[in-house]
């Protein structure tokens, strides 16, 4: 027993030789696999990094990272220590907020990236929302790019990320904001099944290639519509719409509500079935217990409760 309870103990004489603010480091250069790239999410000097690492490399007696062509690539042993090292890290901070009193007052600024088209829905409720609490705060309305979504938090160049409902593992939380459903926008005087699949489309998709989220569910019931024009956005195909009286737009009600309809135009209800669509929050997992974090998120929940 007296074996057992040795290996336990801690041996408080090493930490005189441990400087935990390296592992800070150590977590943003295997991540950003970048000096540089770690010193700024740290607001540090690139020179102050290169040193920290240097003594780090000394004191865990291993180099901990390679140059290979621009980018720093972890060595076996990186690997083995990263997921630890990270864990402990992130009890330590817990543990150490747990405590502390939060001052809404102190944040300073809100950065949410979000799609050209939700962009409309969002920030004048976002801003509205956070001035009747009578804080000053920094907002940013950031383009959506859907491959940076995880990086882009993990390193919080973003604070949330709004978007429609997908999976992107389980370092990614979503927390559903508000829900929609698609409607049909077309010059033409009644819609039905046979009308809709018959007629030419306008679809809308900010991605160069890829099939439409329409068309992924209309796939599965073994449908098929013509494409006659694809763009990026709702407000040039509603535009196009009022020239050509046969064209169809298959487009989400709360957008359409924040856009200039020409009267010449009808809505329809989809004559095919369309699932609703999620729109929701983004937040990186590692903030759960983030203070700051867990207010800007309660807030921005009460805003779509």
């Amino acid at each position: 027993m007296n074996t057992v309870h040795n290996k336990t103990m801690i041996d408080m004489a090493i930490f005189h030789r441990i400087d935990i603010n390296l592992y800070p480091l150590f977590i943003a250069i295997y991540e950003q696999r970048s000096i540089s790239k770690a010193a700024k999410i740290l607001c540090i000097t690139q020179s102050a990094a290169s040193h920290a690492l240097q003594r780090l490399r000394q004191h865990l007696k291993d180099d901990l990272f390679v140059r290979v062509s621009n980018q720093m690539l972890a060595t076996p042993f990186a690997e083995q220590i990263y997921p630890v090292i990270k864990n402990a890290l992130i009890l330590i901070q817990s543990i150490s907020m747990q405590k502390q009193s939060f001052d809404p007052n102190s944040i300073q600024t809100l950065k949410v990236a979000v799609h050209d088209e939700i962009e409309p829905i969002i920030f004048p409720k976002l801003v509205e929302h956070f001035q009747k609490l009578n804080l000053i705060i920094q907002f940013s309305s950031i383009k959506l790019d859907r491959k940076m979504i995880i990086t882009d938090l993990a390193t919080q160049q973003i604070d949330f990320v709004i978007d429609l409902e997908q999976n992107l593992g389980e370092k990614i939380q979503f927390n559903k904001l508000a829900q929609d459903q698609f409607v049909v926008c077309t010059q033409q005087k009644m819609m039905d099944e046979a009308i809709y699949l018959a007629s030419p489309h306008i679809g809308v998709s900010s991605r160069r290639t890829g099939v439409l989220v329409e068309d992924i569910y209309l796939n599965r019931q073994q449908f098929s519509r013509q494409i006659f024009l694809r763009c990026q956005h709702y407000s040039t195909a509603l535009q196009i719409l009022t020239q050509e009286p046969q064209l169809i737009l298959t487009i989400p009600k709360n957008i359409l509500a924040h856009l200039r309809l020409a009267q010449n135009l009808n809505i329809f209800d989809v004559p095919v079935d369309l699932p609703y669509i999620n729109m929701g929050m983004y937040w990186h997992k590692d903030l759960e217990l983030n203070l700051r974090h867990q207010f800007l998120r309660s807030e921005i929940f009460k805003i779509f409760a």
